[in-house]
């Protein structure tokens, strides 16, 4: 059961970080567009929200094992959005608004489903 739990936390933070640091560099380039074009601040969040859930999903589809997928993954998703969120607070500031909880369950969502998909493709 030890050997479980061990494996279970390097997974999701495996997961967890790719996804961070995915959405980082996503992001850095995004904000290149942004300077250059200039949309507006709804499609600016749109569009991260966009990119952040896509690196979830991808990541835990591809870090994230079968044994007790759904949870790992939505963990996995929590985590990699607690870290943007920290990160991109301390480079730029945070505000807390009632849009981080959507935030919180989207990103969640998107780690299950991610870990679901890559246990249902992989054969172990």
């Amino acid at each position: 059961m030890e050997d479980f739990w061990k494996h279970a936390i390097t997974e999701t933070v495996l997961a967890a970080l790719s996804a961070t640091i995915y959405s980082l560099f996503v992001s850095s380039l995004f904000a290149v567009f942004v300077r250059a074009y200039a949309p507006s601040g709804v499609t600016i969040t749109i569009v991260n929200q966009i990119l952040k859930c896509a690196g979830i999903f991808v990541c835990t589809l591809i870090f994230i094992r079968r044994e007790r997928m759904l949870f790992k993954g939505a963990a996995a998703g929590v985590l990699a959005l607690l870290l943007t969120t920290l990160i991109f607070g301390c480079i730029g500031g945070f505000r807390l608004t009632a849009f981080f909880l959507a935030e919180l369950l989207l990103c969640a969502l998107f780690g299950a489903l991610g870990a679901i998909c890559g246990g249902r493709i992989r054969k172990e």
